[in-house]
């Protein structure tokens, strides 16, 4: 995988670039402007990221994602992760058919819901999911392949199905290897 060099990253006009991002040129990154991208992130082949972003430290976004942050914004916080196809959304069309759908569409003739997205601290999405809009992954959960996720969730929990149900807690073991990750980082 090719990766856009440090000049290039800083052509795109990144509201926020922090240090070691690896962007694929195989990427789509849309409005970057709005975009604020921690250390360390990582965005894979074929991702599609639009919109208002905010990635943490150490977030990677695996090939064929889809981040649509539109108006209200999705955040993922440090070390959140989607696996390969993940779909995290903040707006999306009123399909009842009340209304027309589709961004060829003027807004007066369509209603769509917007509400911002977050993943929080560790949070990790499984293959193929999606998130839809006003939805908030408390830190530590874990969303299960295929699943979809259309409400918030309680931290450190895994969830899984469609739509998504809670199935157990998560363990927290991994707290301790962050600290001691982020200590040989400042050293």
């Amino acid at each position: 995988m090719a990766y856009l060099s440090e000049d290039d990253l800083a052509r795109m006009g990144f509201a926020a670039l922090g240090q070691n991002v690896r962007i694929s040129e195989k990427a789509s990154i849309y409005e970057p402007k709005k975009m604020r991208l921690g250390d360390h992130t990582r965005i894979d082949d074929f991702c599609v990221i639009s919109g208002r972003v905010t990635m943490g430290r150490n977030v990677h976004v695996a090939a064929l994602c889809l981040v649509a942050g539109g108006s209200p914004g999705v955040t993922l916080d440090d070390f959140a992760g989607m696996a390969y196809g993940a779909k995290v959304f903040s707006q999306s069309d009123d399909y009842s058919g009340a209304s027309l759908t589709n961004p060829t569409v003027p807004d007066g003739f369509k209603t769509e819901h917007m509400a911002a997205v977050r993943l929080g601290r560790h949070v990790i999405i499984g293959a193929n999911a999606v998130v839809g809009p006003g939805v908030d992954l408390g830190d530590g959960s874990a969303v299960g392949a295929g699943s979809v996720v259309l409400h918030s969730t309680e931290p450190w929990t895994i969830v899984a199905g469609t739509p998504a149900k809670r199935i157990k807690t998560r363990k927290k073991d991994l707290l301790d290897l962050e600290r001691k990750y982020l200590d040989q980082q400042e050293s």
